[in-house]
């Protein structure tokens, strides 16, 4: 039976790709997360989508570096983890962040250094066995600094410099590892951007992309896929045009 890690279950892009997997049958699903009420809520409805499904819940600090491995290394001593995606996140204020350090600090961790470290420990058990597949949910935001989001972007260029390298040290290893970036998708995290008349994509549709990805072991995946060439437009400005743009 395939061994499904979920780190950030509770996330919609997460919830709407392990419906895609629970939907396949056969599958144990392990949910980590920091709310347990909603895991489990999330864990029941995974077992009822398809024939064989089994669920694990489990919850942590997500930055804690100790408990991050001790979480991982325990999944990986009851089954090799053949899949999984790190999809945690949060999208900051941008203007709270520039008025308060400690702010900042937190959102730099919690969507830079956590993903990151949960990346380090669950590719160190796949190499392990052998073998496995790791999706990590970046952004769109990472591809250059915007004075709308860049405490977020930063974040997010890290991740995206951190998974090149694991790609590079991994390239001659049974063990892949996919970037997504998504632009703007319908979530609870970006009802604001919503409310605000912002065209977001479904979150189903992201989801497919991302399981898609993962399987034809792509490096790198923009989702909706018009993102490639939005952001290699915003990428290409030169800086004095781009300096005169409200983004």
């Amino acid at each position: 039976m395939k061994q499904i890690l979920v780190v950030g279950a509770t996330s919609a892009m997460a919830e709407h790709c392990a419906r895609i997997w629970a939907a396949r049958g056969a599958a144990r699903l392990v949910l980590v997360g920091r709310q347990a009420t909603r895991l489990e809520a999330i864990a029941q409805d995974l077992r009822v989508r398809g024939a064989g499904v089994e669920t694990a819940v489990r919850t942590l600090d997500f930055e804690d570096p100790q408990a991050i491995l001790a979480l991982v290394e325990a999944v990986a001593l009851e089954a090799p983890i053949d899949l999984a995606l790190i999809a945690h996140g949060h999208l900051p204020d941008q203007s709270a962040c520039e008025a308060d350090l400690a702010l900042l600090a937190s959102e730099l961790s919690i969507n830079g250094l956590s993903p990151v470290l949960f990346a380090e420990a669950i590719v160190g058990a796949m190499q392990r066995s052998g073998r496995g597949a790791l999706a990590v949910i970046g952004s769109v935001a990472g591809d250059r600094g915007r004075k709308s989001n860049y405490v977020y972007g930063a974040a997010k260029g890290l991740l995206e410099r951190y998974v090149e390298g694991l790609q590079h040290r991994l390239a001659s290893t049974g063990v892949r590892v996919t970037l997504v970036k998504p632009g703007p998708t319908d979530t609870p995290m970006t009802a604001h951007l919503k409310q605000g008349g912002a065209r977001l994509a479904d979150v189903h549709h992201v989801a497919r992309d991302i399981v898609g990805a993962v399987e034809a072991g792509r490096p790198v995946v923009y989702t909706p896929g018009r993102w490639a060439l939005i952001m290699r437009v915003i990428r290409l400005l030169p800086r004095f045009v781009f300096n005169r743009l409200d983004i």
